[in-house]
């Protein structure tokens, strides 16, 4: 015999262990406790919004206003002193913003538009 499986509504996923319908927001399922990931995907995510970065970076970037704004102070006096590794360092770094791989000092993305 098949068995069909039911439909899922938004923002509702399956259970990895259990295989109930779960939110997909929750950090663990209610049914049988099993952690699903959740958790470590909001724990990543910087509070800094990336549109300041975008902004910082396209205006002040060969002074390293965007590195200043995400807590990397190092490298952006570095960024400062060589006027944005002769631009290189910053286009770079504008390429990462917009597609999202641009981190903050503890490692964190910088993934929200806005806050």
């Amino acid at each position: 015999m098949s068995q069909t499986m039911p439909a899922l509504g938004a923002n509702q996923q399956f259970c990895r262990s259990c295989g109930q319908i779960i939110s997909s927001l929750a950090p663990a399922c209610p049914h049988c406790g099993a952690p699903t990931g959740i958790a470590n995907t909001i724990a990543n995510v910087s509070p800094k919004s990336r549109l300041a970065a975008f902004l910082l970076c396209w205006f002040l970037g060969l002074f390293g206003a965007h590195r200043f704004y995400v807590g990397k102070v190092g490298t952006g006096i570095l960024q400062l002193v060589t006027l944005g590794g002769l631009c290189v360092w910053t286009f770079v770094d504008f390429i990462m913003i917009i597609v999202g791989s641009f981190r903050d000092k503890q490692g964190r993305v910088v993934a929200a538009w806005t806050n």
